[in-house]
C-alpha cells in the first residue's frame, strides 16, 4: 500500500471529483491521504473531508505564502487540533523565494506553529524555501525536536536533509524526484535513510512523471515510490511498506486507523 502525506484536495480543482478522486486512490493502492492546511479560513473544509472519509486525515496551519492572512496564536491552533482527525500542525515554515522585504512575521508565525506543536504532541509540516538556513535555526531555538514533523516536498541539499533529521524529522519525496533534471535531489532520496522517508504529491502541484503537466492527485503518488524504488535499487514493495509505516509512526496513528 502507499500513503500520500501531503495533498490538498480542498482546492477548487477537486471540489466536484472527491469520489472519482478517491476510487482512483483505491485503484492505484493508494491507501490514505493527508489533506493539508494552508489557512485558517479554509481550514473547515480540510477539516470536512477527514471527517467525511475514513482514510483521509487533515492537518491545521497557515502557510508563509499568505502575507495577509490574519495573525495566528498558538491558542488558536491548539484549540483547532483538537480533533481525532487532525494529526499535524501545518503547513508553517519559511518561504524566501516568492516573498521579499521584512519577513520577520513569517518567523514568527513559523515560531507560533513550532509552539503549539510541542504544546499538542502532534507533529510539524514544513514548507522551506529558499530558507533553508533559517528553517533549521529556527527549528532548533524552538526545540522542534521534542516533537519532530516532516519536511515536505523536499528539494535541498544533503547537508539539509542532514541536519532534518538530526532534529527528529522526516524527509518527504514529491513527484519532483522523477523529473529528469533533478539530478542532486534524486541523490538525496538514495541517501536519505528508509526508516525516516515519506512520499507525498502536493497535489493539485507537481505531478510525477509520465504524469507531468496535469492536474496531479493521490492515486500518482505511486509513481514517486517507483522512482525511489529505482534509484535505491530496492523493490517497490519494500519502499511502499517503509513510507507507509513511517507515516502512520509519525502521525502517530494506531495499528487499527493504519489498516483502515
Amino acid at each position: 500500500m502507499f500513503v500520500d502525506s501531503h495533498c490538498h484536495l480542498d482546492f477548487e480543482d477537486f471540489r466536484d471529483r472527491i469520489p472519482e478522486v478517491l476510487d482512483a486512490m483505491a485503484r492505484a493502492g493508494v491507501t490514505h491521504a493527508l489533506c493539508i492546511s494552508v489557512t485558517l479560513e479554509d481550514f473547515p473544509r480540510v477539516r470536512a473531508l477527514a471527517e467525511a472519509h475514513e482514510n483521509l486525515y487533515a492537518s491545521v496551519g497557515v502557510h508563509p505564502d499568505y502575507p495577509d492572512a490574519p495573525p495566528v496564536t498558538v491558542e488558536q491552533l491548539v484549540g483547532l487540533a483538537q480533533h481525532d482527525k487532525v494529526i499535524g500542525i501545518g503547513e508553517t515554515g519559511l518561504d524566501y523565494y516568492r516573498l521579499t522585504g521584512d519577513l520577520e512575521w513569517q518567523r514568527e508565525r513559523f515560531r507560533t506553529h513550532i509552539r503549539a506543536a510541542r504544546e499538542t504532541g502532534k507533529p510539524l509540516i514544513i514548507h522551506t524555501r529558499s530558507a533553508a538556513e533559517d528553517t533549521l535555526r529556527i527549528l532548533r531555538e524552538e526545540r522542534a525536536d521534542e516533537v519532530g514533523g516532516v519536511l515536505h516536498c523536499f528539494t535541498e541539499s544533503q547537508e539539509v536533509a542532514d541536519g532534518a533529521l538530526e532534529l527528529n524529522f522526516y524527509i518527504s519525496f514529491s513527484g519532483i524526484v522523477t523529473f529528469k533534471n533533478a539530478v542532486a535531489l534524486k541523490e538525496v532520496a538514495k541517501r536519505v535513510p528508509l526508516d525516516r522517508m515519506l512520499i507525498e504529491t502536493d497535489s493539485p502541484y507537481l505531478a510525477p512523471v509520465p504524469h507531468r503537466g496535469k492536474t496531479n492527485e493521490p492515486a500518482f503518488v505511486r509513481h514517486v515510490a517507483e522512482e525511489i524504488a529505482r534509484l535505491r535499487e530496492q523493490p517497490l514493495e519494500e519502499i511502499a511498506a517503509a513510507t507507509s509505516a513511517n507515516f502512520f509512526r509519525l502521525f502517530k496513528l494506531s495499528p487499527v486507523a493504519a489498516s483502515a
